[in-house]
């Protein structure tokens, strides 16, 4: 029984849930878990996290074989997309290699930091009307979730400190190559005015042309939220500029 469940489970893919099990196969809770445990101790499964279990295929040893960190990460919470630095890293629009998996959704989890497997991952949770702009990719055999690249660019202007600053942006804006009208529909649509602000300074800067609203608003945010609190005011976008000079005009 063992062994024809697992099976069937591998042919549904390389990751399961126990709920997914008890749903799909007429076998009880308690049985299960019985199964599942002495999978577990012969080096057939290894569990991701509570009720999560990946398939170790045959001939891999357990404790050494693992899945790819996107393919792990979409077992972790539903809804989910890969965003943030790590979807940056994907498309190739930043040299620095994340030490943490992003990870965005809509639900609440209760923790938010998880190391699997000797990888970290961060659970950002986000209201519902700021979760849009995905694609599907395909790796090892999974279908996942990522964030565009343009809706990538506009969650690390939203929330700069999963992304590793606002000069990552400022490098995958130069170096990338983006649909502008849906990079100005995504930034309106996220109804956040930093965003605004921080994509038209950018852009300005950077000398790419892109026709943006017009920003109302007597107050000032810092350009980059996750370095010191100093630097120059700039009127047309309302934003403190905190950066180095050196760091914005390597980017020219």
């Amino acid at each position: 029984m063992r062994i024809n469940l697992l099976d069937r489970l591998a042919k549904r893919g390389n990751t399961f849930t126990f709920e997914e099990v008890v749903e799909t196969f007429n076998i009880s809770r308690k049985t299960l878990w019985v199964i599942l445990s002495r999978l577990e101790k012969r080096g057939w499964i290894e569990r991701i996290e509570k009720g999560k279990y990946m398939i170790i295929p045959l001939g891999a040893e357990k404790g050494k074989y693992t899945l790819s960190e996107f393919v792990i990460a979409s077992t972790l919470v539903k809804p989910y997309a890969i965003a943030y630095w790590s979807a940056l890293h994907y498309y190739g629009l930043t040299e620095q290699i994340p030490s943490t998996v992003f990870v965005q959704t809509t639900s609440r989890k209760k923790e938010q930091t998880l190391e699997i497997f000797g990888i970290n991952y961060r659970i950002v949770r986000v209201a519902q009307t700021k979760f849009f702009g995905f694609r599907k990719e395909w790796i090892e055999e999974t279908q996942i979730t990522i964030t565009d690249r343009e809706k990538t660019i506009i969650d690390c202007l939203d929330k700069p400190q999963y992304s590793g600053g606002i000069i990552e942006v400022a490098k995958s804006l130069k170096n990338g190559r983006f649909d502008k009208d849906k990079l100005v529909s995504y930034a309106e649509k996220i109804n956040n005015s930093a965003v605004l602000r921080r994509l038209g300074f950018l852009c300005e800067f950077l000398r790419i042309e892109i026709n943006l609203p017009e920003i109302e608003t007597r107050n000032y945010l810092y350009l980059d939220p996750t370095m010191p609190k100093n630097g120059i005011k700039d009127a047309k976008w309302h934003l403190i500029v905190n950066l180095d000079e050196k760091i914005l005009g390597a980017l020219e």
